[in-house]
C-alpha cells in the first residue's frame, strides 16, 4: 500500500534544475534512505514532500490519516522548560486525558450519572491501554539512548548547546511514535554509540521513514530501499545502501556498454553511407542505411560528476613537542570534563572520541582560543600554525557568497585564483556568486575546506568535517589528511573515516 505518491515532480533554485518529470512512491514498512552528492536536493526534496517548500509542478499524494513526524534541528523551540518537560510534550494529548479524569474526580459526589461514569471508564482505559502510567519510563529509555540522561533531563533547553537540543528534538519525535518519519541528518549530533542505539530503533521501527544520511554504514543498517538524486532524475532502488550501490554500477556498466555498442553501429553507418551515396549502384542501399540511421534513438553519452579536488598542503612541520594540555578544565559556567591532559609531538594524527554533549567541541574551541579555561593550561609549540574547522556552519555574515567569503579571508589572492581554488573544491560557476545561506550543508562544508586548503597551517583541528560531506567528499578529503604532513587533532563519530588517518584514539570521559 503506497503512503505517499509524488508525480511528476520538477523544481528549479536559482536557474539550477533539481529534479524534472520526477515520480516515486513510499510503500507501507518501507525504509527508505535518500542520497545523492552535496547538492542535488535531498533536504528540498525532504521540504517539498512535508509542505514547507512548493515547487514549480508535482502531485503530492499522502494516504488520508497519517501522522507524519519531521525532524527539524533548527525549528525554534521553548527554552525555558527542562529537557523532561520538553520531552513529555510529546505525550500531551494524553496529559490532557488525565486532566479531564481529574476533573471528573474532583466533581463526583456520592451518586454520579451513567454518563459521567461512562466518561471515567473510557478516560481510565485510554490511558491504561497506552502505556501513560509507564510514561516516564519510556522517556528516560529514549533520552538514555540518544544520551540524553548524560545531559540531565533537569536542565533547561537554554542551558544546553545546539548540537544537544538537536538530540533532544529527535528524542521528542521519536517518542510522538508517527506512523512516517522524515529524517534529515539524524546522526550529525550523535557519537558511535548512540548511533548504534538509533540502528537498532530503527531496524525495528513498526512504520515507515524517509532518512537522508551520509553516514553509509548508518544507511547500510536500517534501510531496505533507496531514492537517489542524480542529474535531475530521481530512482528508485530495492534493498540496503550496499545493495543500491552494486545495482547502480551495473546499470552504468550495462548503459555504457549499450551505449558504446550504439556508437560502433553508428559509426559504420555513417562510414557506409559517406563512402557510398554518391555512386549510382550503391546509392539506393546508402539510402536504406541512411533511413537505418534515422530511425536510431541515439543514447547521450554517460554523465559523470566531477569529484572535489581538495589539496591540504602543509607549512614546515615543527619538531619535538607541539602542544602540551595540563590540567585543562574546560566549559562555561562549570568544567564539562575533568582535568583534561594531552601531549602531542610532531607528526602525530589523533581522534578524540567520547559521548556528544561530553565537551569535546568546547576543548577545540578552547584550545584554538575562541573561550577560556576554566583552570589548567595548554602550551603551543613555538612553530605551530593552527587551521580549525569548525563543526556548526556559522558564517560572519549569510549573505556574502564563497567568492565573498573567501576573498575577505585571503585578500592577496586575485578574482580567478579565488574562483579556481573554489571550483577545486566543487563549488563552481554561478553557485560561487550565490549567498552562502543558499548552499547546502555539503556545499558550504566545501567551502570551509576551501578555506583550510589556503590557510598556512602545520596542524589541522577538525570538528566532525564530514557531517555534510557525500562519500566522494569524504574520500578525497581521507586521502588528503592521511597524506598531511602535519599534526591534526580530530573529533569524528565516523569510525571508518578515520581509520587510516589517526595514530591514536584519546577518549573524553567524565570520569
Amino acid at each position: 500500500m503506497s503512503l505517499l505518491e509524488v508525480k511528476n515532480l520538477s523544481h528549479t533554485i536559482n536557474g539550477k534544475v533539481l529534479y524534472k518529470n520526477c515520480s516515486f512512491e513510499l510503500l507501507k514498512n518501507e525504509h527508505m534512505g535518500l542520497v545523492g552528492q552535496n547538492g542535488t536536493g535531498k533536504t528540498t526534496l525532504m521540504n517539498i514532500i512535508n509542505d514547507r517548500v512548493s515547487p514549480d509542478a508535482c502531485e503530492i499524494q499522502w494516504q488520508r490519516g497519517l501522522k507524519i513526524g519531521y525532524l527539524d534541528q533548527h525549528a525554534e523551540i521553548e527554552k525555558d522548560i527542562s529537557i523532561f518537560n520538553f520531552l513529555k510534550k510529546a505525550f500531551s494529548h494524553l496529559y490532557e486525558v488525565e486532566q479531564k479524569l481529574n476533573t471528573l474526580y474532583g466533581e463526583m459526589s456520592d451518586s454520579i450519572s451513567d454518563d459521567v461514569a461512562d466518561k471515567i471508564e473510557r478516560y481510565q482505559n485510554q490511558l491504561m491501554y497506552s502505556g501513560f502510567y509507564d510514561l516516564e519510563a519510556t522517556i528516560l529509555k529514549i533520552a538514555s539512548g540518544l544520551g540524553i540522561v548524560a545531559i540531565g533531563v533537569d536542565k533547561k533547553l537554554s542551558e544546553i548547546s545546539g548540537g544537544q537540543r538537536a538530540k533532544v528534538i529527535l528524542a521528542k519525535l521519536l517518542l510522538e511514535d508517527p506512523d512516517v518519519l522524515l529524517l534529515d541528518e539524524p546522526t550529525n549530533f550523535l557519537d558511535k554509540e548512540h548511533i548504534s542505539w538509533l540502528k537498532d530503533f530503527l531496524k525495528e521501527y513498526h512504520g515507515a521513514f524517509i532518512v537522508i544520511s551520509h553516514d553509509f554504514d548508518f544507511l547500510n543498517q536500517v534501510t531496505n530501499c533507496i531514492i537517489d538524486i542524480e542529474f535531475s532524475q530521481i530512482k528508485k532502488y530495492t534493498g540496503n545502501f550496499d545493495q543500491f550501490m552494486q545495482l547502480k554500477m551495473q546499470n552504468r556498466e550495462t548503459y555504457q556498454q549499450t551505449y558504446s555498442s550504439q556508437q560502433r553501429t553508428i559509426a559504420k553507418l555513417e562510414d557506409y553511407i559517406s563512402r557510398n551515396s554518391a555512386r549510382a549502384s550503391t546509392a539506393r542501399m546508402a539510402q536504406s542505411r541512411q533511413k537505418q540511421l534515422d530511425r536510431i534513438d541515439v543514447l547521450p553519452p554517460a554523465q559523470t560528476l566531477p569529484k572535489p579536488h581538495f589539496n591540504l598542503v602543509s607549512t614546515n612541520p615543527p619538531n619535538g613537542t607541539v602542544l602540551v594540555i595540563s590540567k585543562l578544565l574546560i566549559g562555561y559556567d562549570s568544567p564539562l570534563l575533568p582535568e583534561f591532559n594531552l601531549k602531542i609531538e610532531a607528526g602525530e594524527k589523533i581522534v578524540i572520541s567520547g559521548f556528544n554533549g561530553i565537551g569535546k567541541s568546547t576543548l577545540m574551541k578552547t584550545i584554538v582560543g575562541q573561550i577560556p579555561q576554566l583552570g589548567g593550561s595548554y602550551e603551543w609549540g613555538n612553530k605551530t600554525q593552527i587551521a580549525y574547522f569548525e563543526q556548526d556552519l556559522n558564517w560572519e555574515d549569510n549573505t556574502w557568497t564563497p567568492f565573498k567569503i573567501i576573498s575577505k579571508a585571503f585578500p592577496e589572492y586575485d578574482d580567478g585564483t579565488i574562483r579556481k581554488f573554489l571550483a577545486q573544491c566543487g563549488i563552481k560557476g554561478k553557485l560561487a556568486m550565490k549567498s552562502i545561506s543558499l548552499l547546502s550543508g555539503g556545499e558550504q562544508t566545501r567551502v570551509k575546506i576551501c578555506i583550510l586548503m589556503l590557510t598556512k597551517a602545520n596542524f589541522l583541528i577538525l570538528d566532525e568535517p564530514t557531517n555534510h560531506l557525500d562519500a566522494d567528499s569524504k574520500q578525497v578529503l581521507k586521502q588528503q589528511l592521511i597524506n598531511w604532513q602535519g599534526c591534526i587533532i580530530l573529533v569524528s563519530h565516523e569510525e571508518k573515516f578515520y581509520e587510516g588517518i589517526v595514530d591514536k584514539i584519546v577518549r573524553a570521559s567524565k570520569k
